[in-house]
C-alpha cells in the first residue's frame, strides 16, 4: 500500500511532486522525513490538514521563493516550523540554532560519510 493510499489528504498538499503513479517523490531523505513529521503531527491533531495547506501555500507564495519550485521542500520545513512555533510546541530560536548546527555538521562531514549532529565542531 502506498503512502497516498493510507492518507489520501496528502495528495492534496499544494505543489507536492508526485510520480506517474501519484506517489510523493522526495529529492533527499530529509525531505521525506520532514513530510512524515508533518503527516504524523496532523494525525495527532496538532493541526488540521487545511491549516497545513494554508501554511504551506503561504510559504510557497513568498516573493523570495524560487520561481522554479526548487525550494519546495524548504517551504515545507518552514511551514511546519511556523505551525509548531505558533502553537507553542517549538521555539523559533531553538529551531534556528538546530538548523545552523546541522549545516555546520554537514560542512564538517567528509564526503560519503553520514551527516550527524556530533560532527558539528561547535557541539
Amino acid at each position: 500500500m502506498s503512502l497516498c493510499e493510507t492518507s489520501p489528504q496528502i495528495a492534496q498538499s499544494p505543489g507536492l511532486p508526485t510520480s506517474s503513479e501519484g506517489d510523493p517523490v522526495f529529492p533527499e531523505p530529509w525531505a521525506a522525513e520532514a513530510f512524515a513529521m508533518a503527516l504524523y503531527l496532523h494525525e495527532k491533531g496538532i493541526f488540521t490538514w487545511s491549516e497545513w495547506a494554508a501554511a504551506l501555500s503561504k510559504e510557497l507564495h513568498q516573493p523570495s521563493r524560487a520561481k522554479d519550485g526548487s525550494d519546495y521542500f524548504d517551504c515545507r520545513v518552514a511551514a511546519l516550523s511556523g505551525l509548531l512555533v505558533s502553537r507553542g510546541i517549538a521555539d523559533a530560536s531553538a529551531i534556528l540554532d538546530l538548523q545552523k548546527s546541522w549545516q555546520r555538521a554537514a560542512e564538517a562531514t567528509p564526503h560519503g560519510k553520514p551527516i550527524e549532529l556530533a560532527n558539528d565542531p561547535l557541539r
